[in-house]
């Protein structure tokens, strides 16, 4: 196994990723109340929300109120998705407390032409015909490293299986044209929300940018749970040392083009957490309020999200935290909260437990 991190940065989506795939009908109130509760788990970074069009996107109209109403924790840097100047226009307005200007100056390119044009209104070719211009923008900017991002590396559900040599092809296209402006690429973005990640082609794709790239340092992994691989994917990534993921509580997520909707989901903050934390991982989260955050999630998009830390609690470690031995059933949910919620739970529930009757019964 290769050397996990010390820590890493995992930026909880759930305003934008999450409720993008949504009801539109979610009230602001209650999208504010969200906002606030995941503002108090230690998450340093929350996007709350995305400014795209309100034909394609209708869940995200609200935006502007929610930009001007939220009230901004200590020590989070709030920020939001942008996809043109109007957007960034619209959200700059309510700058420092909402913070949309660049660090990373990046190029990114999807390898699925289809998704392109159907997320993006924009084929491949075009996002490459874009290639030196982001670039001068990056140098204008005073930039003295480039970034790329790679898109649905693994696979499409319009296209088929991506190869190792076409992701590779894709990566030097974009890193050759920082070369020859003269800039070094220190960063690579694995966004993927088709479901194709697998352990093994993130390990493998991983170690070929580091062995051909070495210049690149830096790695961020977004990667969707359409398939049920994606913990397993980041696990691997963890080992080969990325810092950056990015999660949503309770797994919310979708992606409205790739033809899941939100079976697309994501992988739940609060599970990444609780196995970074097992992992000895410092991620600067709470779990208990991460805990909250899920359930209050639950209230507001109206229906069970897919975490299982929320559900079955932390590891009883303490004294404090085992569970009782006499307790009784735990069969459904609502009695499994009692890690939560306390023993009223599931008061009135068999008992395995008979401290007077014999081990075995013929």
């Amino acid at each position: 196994m290769g050397q996990l991190p010390k820590s890493v940065t995992i930026t909880d989506d759930t305003m934008r990723e999450g409720l993008q795939i949504e009801s539109a009908d979610i009230p602001v109130e209650d999208k504010l109340r969200l906002l606030d509760a995941l503002g108090e788990t230690g998450a340093r970074v929350i996007s709350i929300g995305s400014y795209a069009h309100p034909k394609w996107t209708p869940q995200m109209a609200c935006i502007d109120e929610i930009a001007e109403r939220f009230a901004p924790k200590p020590g989070v840097r709030y920020t939001a998705a942008i996809f043109n100047k109007i957007g960034f226009d619209r959200a700059d307005r309510w700058y420092p407390k909402l913070d949309v200007r660049q660090r990373r100056f990046g190029t990114h390119v999807e390898l699925c032409d289809t998704f392109a044009r159907r997320n993006y209104n924009a084929t491949q070719a075009q996002q490459i015909e874009r290639i030196p211009g982001l670039i001068e923008q990056a140098r204008a900017r005073g930039a003295e490293t480039g970034a790329v991002a790679i898109g649905n590396p693994f696979g499409s559900n319009f296209e088929g299986a991506f190869t190792l040599e076409q992701r590779m092809d894709l990566m030097a296209l974009m890193i050759d044209r920082w070369h020859q402006a003269g800039f070094r690429v220190s960063r690579c973005a694995i966004i993927e929300a088709m479901g194709w990640n697998m352990p093994h082609t993130v390990r493998e794709t991983l170690l070929a940018i580091r062995e051909r790239w070495p210049e690149i340092t830096d790695f961020h992994c977004h990667l969707h749970n359409t398939r049920g691989a994606a913990m397993v994917s980041y696990y691997e990534a963890l080992k080969l040392g990325v810092r950056e993921f990015d999660t949503s509580i309770g797994g919310m997520g979708g992606c409205p083009y790739c033809g899941n909707g939100r079976a697309a989901g994501h992988v739940p903050t609060e599970d990444f957490v609780d196995f970074c934390h097992e992992l000895g991982i410092e991620t600067g989260y709470r779990l208990d309020k991460l805990i909250e955050a899920a359930h209050i999630a639950e209230e507001v998009v109206g229906h069970p999200l897919w975490g299982h830390v929320s559900k079955a609690g932390p590891r009883p470690r303490g004294d404090g935290d085992l569970y009782p031995r006499r307790m009784p059933f735990v069969e459904t949910l609502d009695e499994a909260s009692h890690f939560r919620n306390g023993p009223p739970v599931y008061s009135g529930q068999r008992s395995p437990w008979r401290p007077d009757a014999p081990l075995y019964q013929a």
